[in-house]
């Protein structure tokens, strides 16, 4: 039986990825299981974690869903996380987002 689920994305530059996801989630990692491995630990059985691998880096997608979607893009241009805003998207709304080694931060909301 599954109990957690954690989206990851590889990087380039572990470093650079945590001031990234840092101002994102708009607090430090969570947990540093091992060498090369951040985590953010969004929920009691869900989070992201941001592994050091410049081979595999920039060719992973996450979707998050967030509550309040238009906040959430506030937030992120607060953080100084550029987007050109919430648009339309299967259904319904998106902030696509873009993390430096060009992973794509895919947020959905109302």
């Amino acid at each position: 039986m599954i109990r957690s689920v954690y989206a990851q994305c590889t990087v380039t530059d572990l470093g650079r990825a945590e001031d990234w996801y840092t101002r994102l989630f708009g607090r430090e990692p969570d947990a540093r299981p091992m060498p090369g491995l951040i985590e953010w630990h969004l929920g009691e059985t869900f989070g992201v974690q941001v592994w050091s691998e410049p081979d595999r880096s920039g060719n992973s997608t996450m979707v998050l869903h967030e509550t309040d979607l238009d906040a959430a893009a506030d937030h992120a241009l607060q953080a100084g996380i550029h987007h050109d805003g919430p648009q339309p998207g299967g259904g319904a709304r998106i902030l696509p987002l873009t993390d430096p080694d060009g992973n794509r931060v895919v947020i959905t909301g109302s």
